[in-house]
């Protein structure tokens, strides 16, 4: 694919890079000097120095022959009006742009929703922009999947039933020293070991790898399962009766209505978080007038405006009695030493809010449970966006040295008709789950599970081998 993209900071790069790797023609634009140089040594690809908006420039960049534009720049009108622009000249574009502000969208409950439906209906989208990122969103749904079950743990879901959660193997449990494919003596329910996390490197294991105690294994199983597989693992699963959110920005107010509302259209089915009582919910807010609008918000919780970093003020309140504590402040390196400081006055279950997943393994590193990296989930999502009809969702695993890929068999794919130890290739990629055409839910398939064209698969895949796989299935 040859794809333009408007904005050469963090994201843009980033996205550029991944894109680099999978042997994409990319072509970066920026207006700011220093930018420029910087993504000049970072990447191998055209990076031009100009003004995004301005067609002519664009044209340059060859806009005309692109299959998609996707502007990341700081600023939300910026990346629209240059979509807009592109799309009344070259319509057949494909245009993603990061909106953050809400007022741009028609409902931002429902707006996945509603491009989904202008895309099938084959309407002209909204501001001529094909699908519009929101970050803040992005990250408060990684957050709340992460705390979803009371393992709090990192969670990427797949469709209704299934779940990857990524979970330490306790020493002295019942995984200790086994071997993959001895797992299913102790199960009766289907799992998945996807991936194993040991001494710092992620890796697709085999039937023969052996399970050791402080290994973190990425297990895929369906929800109801989980529970139950996670004592086997030493892990104690716990109710979520008081929890305590740092920071009342976006991302933060986010948070709290999908924890404390369970509206409908967000995470009704949280079972196992308690916030029965909305005055175990506390919210903590240095900035008096966020503080203020988040007590107007959720009148029925604990919503204190107060210096994070107050041991006196953070003691009388309990904070660190928590059962889990939330940080969302903007100031992503902040919410890493906020946590840390907090567990050293006796919390003992975190979750943070980082810029990136270099930071989310510094933060695991010193004892943060759960850091979700808000940039990595913008690229995530924008590259779901650009694999191709056949690929509908991305996610990097860790420390995206893996990423999961869904995708649908094409006419034209290699392995139709193929059982999947046909096509397996050890090391490089494990398919995890298969939806079968004629049915509505995704199961964990056997070697002997044969692929057709229009079956949804999920592949866990190095990163290395990503196009490989895409050019494979789909």
């Amino acid at each position: 694919m040859k794809i333009v993209i408007v904005g050469a900071g963090f994201t843009g790069t980033q996205l550029a890079k991944r894109l680099i790797d999978g042997k994409n023609n990319v072509t970066l634009i920026d207006n700011d000097d220093e930018t420029v140089r910087h993504a000049q040594n970072l990447l191998d690809c055209d990076v031009i120095q100009t003004d995004g908006n301005n067609l002519p420039a664009l044209e340059q960049a060859g806009i005309a022959k692109a299959d998609a534009l996707v502007c990341v720049t700081s600023n939300d009108e910026v990346n629209m009006i240059t979509c807009s622009l592109v799309d009344s000249v070259y319509p057949k574009v494909l245009k993603i742009a990061r909106v953050r502000n809400y007022a741009y969208y028609l409902d931002s409950k429902d707006s996945h929703k509603n491009q989904e439906l202008n895309a099938n209906n084959k309407k002209r989208p909204l501001y001529g922009i094909d699908y519009m990122i929101h970050p803040d969103v992005e990250a408060a749904d990684a957050i709340v999947n992460a705390v979803e079950h009371g393992t709090v743990t990192d969670v990427i879901p797949f469709g209704e039933d299934f779940e990857l959660i990524r979970v330490k193997v306790e020493k002295g449990s019942a995984l200790e020293n086994t071997h993959l494919f001895s797992i299913r003596k102790l199960t009766d329910k289907p799992v998945l070991v996807a991936y194993i996390e040991r001494d710092d490197v992620t890796s697709l294991p085999s039937g023969n790898t052996t399970i050791c105690a402080e290994d973190c294994l990425g297990i895929l199983m369906h929800k109801a399962d989980i529970p139950g597989f996670l004592k086997l693992c030493g892990s104690e699963i716990k109710e979520l009766k008081r929890i305590a959110l740092v920071g009342a920005g976006r991302v933060g107010i986010l948070v709290a209505e999908k924890l404390i509302h369970r509206k409908k259209n967000f995470f009704s089915k949280l079972k196992s978080i308690a916030v029965r009582n909305p005055q175990n919910f506390l919210i903590i807010e240095n900035d008096e007038k966020l503080a203020k609008s988040a007590a107007d918000r959720f009148r029925d919780a604990r919503v204190f405006q107060a210096d994070f970093t107050d041991e006196s003020f953070l003691q009388e309140e309990e904070i660190p009695k928590s059962d889990l504590v939330i940080y969302t402040t903007p100031n992503f390196e902040m919410n890493i030493v906020l946590a840390a400081y907090i567990e050293s006055l006796g919390a003992k279950t975190s979750v943070s809010l980082v810029s990136s997943s270099a930071f989310a393994v510094i933060a695991r590193k010193i004892g943060i449970e759960v850091a979700v990296p808000i940039r990595d989930t913008v690229v995530d999502s924008i590259l779901s966006h650009l694999r191709g009809k056949s690929v509908t969702g991305i996610h990097t695993v860790n420390d995206g040295s893996l990423e999961t890929l869904e995708i649908t068999i094409s006419e034209k794919s290699s392995v139709k008709g193929k059982k999947l130890m046909e096509v397996a290739e050890n090391g490089k990629f494990l398919i995890m789950m298969v939806q079968k055409s004629s049915e509505e839910v995704y199961q964990i398939p056997v070697g002997n599970t044969v692929l057709s064209v229009g079956d949804k698969i999920v592949v866990i895949v190095t990163k290395e081998n990503n196009q490989h796989v895409l050019e494979k299935f789909s």
